[in-house]
């Protein structure tokens, strides 16, 4: 699979079309691996959360989910990945490669929102477990979620529950070794598609403002997120930017090359 190497992550290079094929063709008996979508948000917290990078590393698959920073890298220079929401990839994998025959488990979401989903869908095999907030800092409460995904096997298990439990959840599925299939770290994509959230208009999303619609939706709640800690990842493009200029520039034979694509 080709890749390319953004804040020091390897992600996926792929479409969403064949992104979603990968996913399809690996057997459903398969180690449980796990697939991450890093937003902003996300890969800002990897400076206030060392953690991240080390749950992003075990990842299956790596997703860039973000037009705003592939444009900023793109301006700084930089290598970037295909964009893959991980709202298009669920929505894609629930239209054209899960039958609504064949289980599938979620972790986290209310009950009428996932019955809500079900219906929408036409899915009729969930199984389902909305774990208490905060469940990731309590032991028993983390042992139950783990347990619940390794004794309700599905090719695909949706994780949405938010960053950064829905990766601390899957790292340690993935290490326990039990499970088998994909976990989908996907946030709020589920509830999109179950109309219990509204997702972007598509123009809006095309434009790279699909934070911006969010925010107005929710100011108080995302205010810090969108407009203090998540700028943060336009300092580490320009560290990253500046410092690949600098090997670049030592290198015998390379001054004068820019990036790959």
């Amino acid at each position: 699979m080709p890749t390319v190497s953004l804040f020091g992550l390897s992600f996926a290079d792929l479409p969403l079309q064949a992104t979603a094929g990968w996913l399809a063709a690996r057997p459903a008996d398969a180690p449980f691996g796990y697939v991450v979508t890093p937003n902003a948000d996300h890969l800002a917290r990897m400076i206030r959360m060392p953690e991240m990078r080390r749950l992003y590393d075990a990842a299956l698959l790596r997703l860039l989910d973000s037009r705003v920073v592939a444009r900023a890298a793109l301006l700084a220079g930089l290598p970037v990945p295909e964009v893959v929401p991980g709202s298009d990839l669920t929505a894609h994998l629930l239209r054209s490669v899960i039958d609504p025959e064949e289980p599938i488990t979620i972790l986290g979401m209310e009950e009428e929102a996932v019955a809500e989903l079900a219906r929408r869908q036409g899915l009729r095999r969930i199984a389902h477990h909305n774990p208490p907030m905060g469940f990731d800092e309590d032991d028993a409460a983390m042992e139950r979620a783990i347990r619940f995904i390794e004794q309700h096997p599905a090719r695909f298990t949706f994780l949405a529950v938010g960053s950064p439990r829905q990766c601390r959840v899957a790292h340690a599925v993935a290490r326990r070794g039990r499970a088998r299939g994909i976990g989908l770290c996907i946030g709020a994509s589920l509830l999109f598609l179950s109309g219990h959230e509204r997702r972007a208009p598509r123009p809006v999303q095309r434009a790279g403002l699909e934070w911006a619609w969010r925010l107005a939706l929710d100011p108080r709640r995302l205010a810090r997120r969108y407009l203090v800690d998540s700028p943060q990842v336009m300092l580490l493009l320009r560290e990253e930017a500046r410092a690949r200029r600098s090997t670049t520039a030592a290198l015998p034979g390379e001054c004068g090359r820019g990036p790959g694509r």
